[in-house]
């Protein structure tokens, strides 16, 4: 018997009583290749290849670790949340399947967030494209470089779901090319079969040790790396587009262990081999990839990885700006959101809801631009910085609560199961608090991002008496009129 996922239940309806959720074919036109692209591209762009620079000078060698602890709790969170999906993929994901599991509250505050954390990427992405095409073209303010993106991004997105697919692909794999070259090049040069390179794996111990500044430091860099990964979600939201759904989904959540520890935890320990941690440039000025490109002896190092940064940022924007879309049509398909939003192109492209998502990113570029020193992008940026850690406690409590209500045979129907259930899942939750905890004992600036973020919840808790009212009433009005869509 195969679970399903789609419809909010009560705690006494069995999770296989729940009916099927509505879909348009036309959609689904995501390719395999679109999927595994995207599950990279979400999670590959500038906090990779600069601000990894940034935890190796305050980590020392250990920022491995840090880097592998937040990649063991994202893959958990991948898996609980591939359970749910590969039973009943949608579009709107982990908000759908917390409405489902905890109930409307949960799916209000969690797709809300996760729609303003994007937004609030879009309009960052957007900034820094905006800066390095400036620097190539100095004559051109950064203002009209950085809307000129969110244009051309915008079209690709209205346009269809191909379109966005086909465009991410290529820029991921460009990501992905630099990467892999980097590693395969790294290998020989830290075994001194590169010229120029030497056996250099002391590195990691010679320098004040493996952990030169502490344990505390290693454990709070994870509050920093977790924030890399954040995007992985978004090939499971996409493979509800894809031709196959079901196997977009498994494909998405079963390799994102070996992208991590290959892209992510790889490219770090060959930085810290490579060049000593107290060595590091500062990644203001020269990023870590670009300085070990460097070493290497490839020509123009800089100004390659200035263009795969560019080409990094862009697919965040592209990709940011789908989750955004997509997650805020969700929103509205449920009564969260203004219906209108929830209109689909003959594509099945959400227009409306890719429109809004960029709205809020233009609005952002404009203040940070026009009115820099009004602290309102800083705000928008800091405030969004729980989301991550918001998504995957859901995603967690959720899993937890749709088990608690299957059977023995739909649990062993399951196509991708969660390990060690409930334990594993209890694990994240208590990571993300300890997380949180960290963030307010470790410094100003994490301290300033939980509280910030904390009044977006709040603001969405003043709003959430109006949003429950007007739900109530759709549904008691279509109840009166024959249809049993959405009960509470």
């Amino acid at each position: 018997m195969r679970a399903n996922y789609d419809k909010p239940v009560s705690p006494a309806t069995s999770v296989a009583q729940v009916v099927p959720a509505k879909g348009s074919g036309k959609s689904k036109k995501l390719a395999s290749r679109h999927i595994t692209m995207i599950t990279l591209g979400g999670i590959i762009g500038a906090s990779l290849f600069v601000g990894s620079g940034n935890v190796i000078r305050s980590v020392g060698p250990a920022a491995l670790v840090s880097y592998l602890i937040g990649g063991v709790l994202v893959f958990l969170a991948m898996r609980m949340l591939g359970e749910m999906a590969a039973a009943r993929p949608t579009t709107g994901s982990f908000m759908e399947y917390a409405r489902v599991g905890l109930g409307d509250w949960a799916a209000y505050f969690v797709g809300w967030l996760y729609w303003y954390f994007w937004v609030g990427v879009i309009a960052f992405e957007a900034v820094v494209s905006g800066a390095i095409l400036h620097s190539w073209m100095p004559g051109v303010p950064e203002w009209v470089f950085s809307i000129a993106m969110m244009l051309i991004f915008t079209i690709t997105n209205v346009v269809s779901v191909r379109s966005f697919g086909e465009v991410e692909f290529w820029l991921a794999s460009i990501k992905v090319v630099a990467i892999v070259v980097f590693l395969g090049v790294g290998v020989l040069f830290a075994l001194g079969f590169w010229p120029g390179g030497s056996f250099s794996l002391p590195n990691l111990w010679e320098h004040g040790g493996f952990a030169p500044n502490g344990v505390w430091p290693v454990i709070a860099g994870v509050a920093i790396v977790i924030f890399s990964y954040f995007g992985t979600e978004i090939a499971v939201m996409a493979a509800a587009e894809s031709e196959n759904p079901a196997k977009g989904v498994r494909q998405a959540t079963t390799t994102v262990v070996w992208r991590i520890l290959l892209f992510f935890v790889g490219a770090v320990f060959l930085i810290v081999v490579i060049v000593p941690w107290n060595e590091l440039p500062d990644p203001q000025v020269e990023g870590p990839f670009v300085h070990v490109f460097t070493l290497y002896g490839i020509p123009a190092a800089g100004a390659i990885m200035s263009a795969v940064t560019l080409t990094a940022v862009c697919s965040v924007l592209n990709s940011g700006l789908y989750s955004a879309a997509r997650m805020f049509a969700a929103l509205a398909e449920q009564g969260y959101a203004p219906e209108v939003v929830a209109k689909r192109s003959r594509n099945g492209v959400p227009i409306a809801a890719v429109i809004a998502s960029t709205l809020g990113g233009y609005a952002a570029v404009i203040v940070n631009f026009a009115a820099p020193e009004s602290g309102i992008f800083d705000f928008i940026m800091n405030s969004a910085g729980l989301v991550a850690l918001f998504v995957y406690a859901f995603i967690a409590a959720t899993q937890i609560r749709m088990r608690q209500r299957m059977s023995k045979e739909e649990v062993a129907g399951l196509e991708l199961k969660m390990w060690l259930h409930p334990w594993l899942g209890i694990l994240v939750i208590l990571a993300v608090i300890g997380i949180v905890v960290i963030m307010v004992v470790s410094g100003d600036g994490t301290r300033t991002q939980v509280w910030t973020s904390l009044i977006s919840v709040a603001v969405l808790a003043v709003f959430w008496p109006a949003v429950r009212k007007r739900l109530a009433r759709v549904r008691a009005a279509k109840a009166a009129a024959g249809e049993t869509d959405s009960p509470s």
